[in-house]
């Protein structure tokens, strides 16, 4: 209690000393720690700290991994190696960003969020706060792993600096030279269906569309019946992402769902309401009124999305993997198109940050240095080989060149249970989301499968060269353009559904801009400039 009541009185007296950074720009201020807790602590080396010590989580938990993490071999082997326990505090998935919220607003918050992933809005308000820890000082005296990814790829760093100049979260990331995993999404087509139409691998939209009607006009499975499905998915989203680039649009990657660059003038725009925006919707359009895409992509649920896909019904498809998802083998990736412009521009492709609060440190931290160690490690080598692949000689086995693979116990498992069913004893990165570097030598996914690799070089010589991720906004900021969003970007949404399916003619595009425009885009876009700007700058 007297420890809590110094606090308080510090940042009462002197509120700029705890989280919140000096007026230079250059320096920055660490959380006080407790004296008798660095005397406990280890700068490097293991163990992490002499005297064992247990840190409080509130973790989010998929339904993939186990109901007590304490019993996952990886956890229980680097609880040995640091002397940390953790009280993890699972809450499952679908209820985590409610008792997340409940909690940080009660003030009853756990020492560190683990596999949160915050949304923008909530990193800079509790990070202001002072509830969400000022990662910079830690990050340059205690965390070595975080601070060479930030010197070897200085946009990681860019990414996760807020407004304000600091970082108070850490990243899923993916190594920006894992091409495969930054564009995990990829098209598929039937080779096999190519080879019996006796057509080329299409190039351009053009021919795509010939091989959709081909595929739709022939009994391919000689079932006799009509039962092909030249393009088969349960969303758009794929297939527009893929073909954005064939209409120069989106032309700053995945994160940037809305705006991208003008290439003529070099501006930020609102790609949803250019000329570009509605030819790409025609075309779409026209594949759907001519039965080339399946009829219930809007509502087709994932399972039976993998079922059908399953029984080889798709001619082409856009997804992480058809051998994965599908278990087929009939696909391979094809190129990106080149659309009625001459544009031909991979542009699916994702930020290395891809959740940029997956680990945050609150305020009730009492070792705050030995919690910025312990998670440092995952973003080092030794760390990711430990977190994805397990233990050497339980999980996996180093084979003569070199290369990581898991046991047959759990590729083959002898009691049946699938790969994920088999991996859940040994390991918690299924369901994503985690604090960790994602690296092509430990990551065994479907996206690391040769498949993908092959699929992946089909689509490299045309990925844009640079990726934005999303834009830091001040407190202010973040509201305003929350309250937007929900009418114009929910609004634009629900409209290419609409001009996709024919339910909203294209004779009414005008009045489409028109409502867009009186939904406040010029706030909207001014406030988006403003991130932007400061994006450029930092």
């Amino acid at each position: 209690m007297l420890k809590v009541k110094k606090l308080l009185l510090l940042l009462f007296a002197v509120p700029l000393l705890l989280l919140v950074a000096c007026n230079n720009e250059d320096e920055t201020s660490a959380p006080e720690m407790d004296k008798e807790a660095m005397e406990n602590f280890n700068e490097t080396g293991y163990p992490i700290v002499d005297e064992p010590i247990t840190i409080n989580f509130m973790t989010r938990k998929p339904p993939t991994t186990a109901d007590d993490y304490n019993d996952v071999l990886v956890w229980k082997t680097y609880e040995e190696k640091t002397n940390i326990k953790i009280d993890w505090g699972l809450v499952p998935s679908e209820g985590f960003e409610e008792k997340s919220n409940l909690s940080l607003a009660g003030g009853d918050y756990p020492e560190a969020f683990y596999t949160a992933k915050f949304s923008d809005v909530d990193i800079m308000k509790y990070g202001e706060q002072g509830v969400f820890l000022e990662l910079n000082e830690l990050i340059d005296k205690y965390m070595p792993n975080v601070k060479q990814l930030f010197s070897e790829h200085p946009e990681i760093k860019k990414a996760l600096t807020n407004a304000d100049g600091k970082i108070y979260s850490l990243p899923t990331v993916y190594s920006p030279d894992f091409t495969s995993m930054t564009s995990n999404i990829k098209p598929w087509i039937r080779q096999d269906w190519l080879d019996q139409l006796n057509m080329e691998m299409p190039q351009t939209t053009e021919e795509f569309y010939q091989y959709l009607k081909a595929v739709k006009e022939t009994d391919l499975n000689g079932n006799g019946k009509a039962d092909e499905i030249p393009y088969g998915n349960n969303s758009v989203a794929g297939l527009i992402g893929w073909l954005k680039g064939a209409y120069g649009i989106g032309n700053k990657g995945r994160k940037q769902g809305f705006v991208d660059l003008d290439p003529k003038t070099n501006k930020l725009r609102f790609y949803w309401t250019t000329d570009r925006w509605k030819e790409m919707l025609e075309y779409i359009n026209k594949l759907y009124s001519e039965g080339l895409i399946n009829k219930t992509i809007f509502t087709m649920e994932t399972n039976e999305y993998h079922e059908t896909g399953s029984q080889g019904l798709y001619g082409s498809t856009v997804t992480t993997s058809p051998e994965t998802r599908f278990g087929r083998d009939e696909y391979v990736g094809m190129p990106q198109l080149e659309g009625p412009h001459g544009d031909k521009d991979w542009v699916y492709v994702t930020a290395p940050v891809v959740h940029k609060a997956a680990f945050v440190i609150t305020d009730k931290n009492k070792n705050p240095a030995a919690t910025a160690r312990w998670i440092d490690y995952f973003y080092g080598d030794e760390g990711a080989k430990l977190f994805f692949m397990g233990v050497e000689g339980e999980t996996y086995e180093e084979t003569d060149n070199g290369e990581l693979e898991y046991v047959d116990m759990l590729t083959d498992n002898p009691d049946g249970l699938t790969f994920e069913q088999a991996l859940r004893p040994y390991i918690t990165w299924l369901g994503g989301g985690y604090p960790a570097l994602v690296q092509s030598d430990y990551f065994k996914g479907a996206e690391n499968s040769p498949a993908s690799i092959e699929a992946t070089k089909k689509i490299e010589p045309d990925i844009i060269e640079e990726t934005w991720p999303s834009f830091p906004f001040t407190v202010e900021e973040n509201q305003r353009l929350a309250a937007l969003k929900a009418d114009i970007e929910k609004y634009v949404i629900e409209m290419q559904d609409k001009f996709i399916a024919g339910e909203e003619p294209f004779s009414e595009w005008d009045k489409y801009v028109e409502t867009v425009e009186k939904m406040g885009l010029e706030e909207y876009m001014e406030i988006q400039q403003a991130g932007y700007e400061r994006f450029k700058e930092s």
